[in-house]
């Protein structure tokens, strides 16, 4: 059965966004893809001098583009997206951007068409194909984002293996696929320790499954370190009273109230709503 996302998912949901964003601007601004590879580069680095005028004008436009969206002026990028198009029609990257502009706008149709027209002209850019998998995942295409997302990760030089785990398992947690979800973010856990986003969904789901000391380990790791809010926090506290952790859940009701007083979380806490 596929089971609604919890308030606290929701966000963390919206969190995968902003970093998987931020991860293809990043990209966008660096990669050759699209670019034609020279057989007789005997280096075979690509550089300035192999790109055409078209395509030179068209990445000084995405540039430009990826500047707006960045500043959250999605409108204006996309009319640079349409210029740097009228340069270079087979621009794969500028397709790639134009999804993920839509997808902002909240126009899912424009965005697949985008993305379809990016995988069409490149058909193993794993960015393209992970954006994409996000897009159907939200539309709850639970089949259709999981082949995206193996494709992303099936291609061998791909960078960026951590965040399509962690966005699958996300996904899968959405479709009530638990096992495969906690099978998947564990796997992104083993590449980037580090990232919150991850942690606190594998604490979450081995929480509902009242594996308390596993969730624990993870939602500490968040709690001790400066990626902790509310949400966090929040789950601390309800993984600690389980465990009869007195102590860590005043320490962790104290930061609550202290640093998110206005919070639901907060609020649940003071009503002792522990279910929330």
């Amino acid at each position: 059965m596929i089971q609604a996302p919890s308030i606290a998912q929701q966000r963390m949901m919206q969190a995968v966004l902003g970093a998987v964003a931020a991860v293809l601007l990043a990209a966008c601004a660096t990669k050759d893809v699209g670019v034609p590879s020279t057989a007789g580069n005997a280096a075979g680095i690509v550089t300035d001098s192999d790109e055409g005028n078209a395509r030179k004008r068209a990445r000084l436009r995405l540039e430009l583009a990826i500047g707006y969206f960045e500043q959250g002026q999605p409108t204006v990028a996309l009319d640079e997206i349409k210029q740097a198009l009228a340069a270079d029609p087979n621009f794969a990257e500028a397709y790639n951007l134009r999804g993920l502009v839509y997808m902002r706008l909240a126009d899912a149709g424009l965005a697949e068409d985008s993305f379809r027209r990016a995988i069409a002209l490149n058909p193993r850019d794993p960015n393209t194909l992970h954006n994409y998998g996000w897009l159907l995942c939200q539309q709850n295409r639970f089949g259709d984002a999981q082949q995206q997302f193996s494709a992303a990760l099936g291609v061998p030089t791909y960078g960026e293996r951590a965040k399509t785990l962690m966005t699958q398992g996300v996904c899968q947690l959405r479709a009530g696929q638990r096992a495969e979800a906690e099978r998947s973010l564990t796997q992104a856990y083993e590449l980037d320790a580090g990232n919150p986003v991850i942690g606190y969904n594998l604490a979450s789901l081995l929480a509902q499954r009242e594996e308390w000391s596993r969730a624990q380990f993870y939602i500490r790791r968040i709690n001790n370190g400066p990626s902790s809010n509310a949400e966090t926090l929040w789950l601390g506290i309800k993984v600690e009273r389980k465990l009869n952790n007195r102590e860590a859940v005043a320490q962790l009701a104290s930061q609550l109230q202290r640093r998110f007083p206005q919070s639901r979380e907060a609020a649940a806490y003071e009503r002792g709503s522990f279910n929330d």
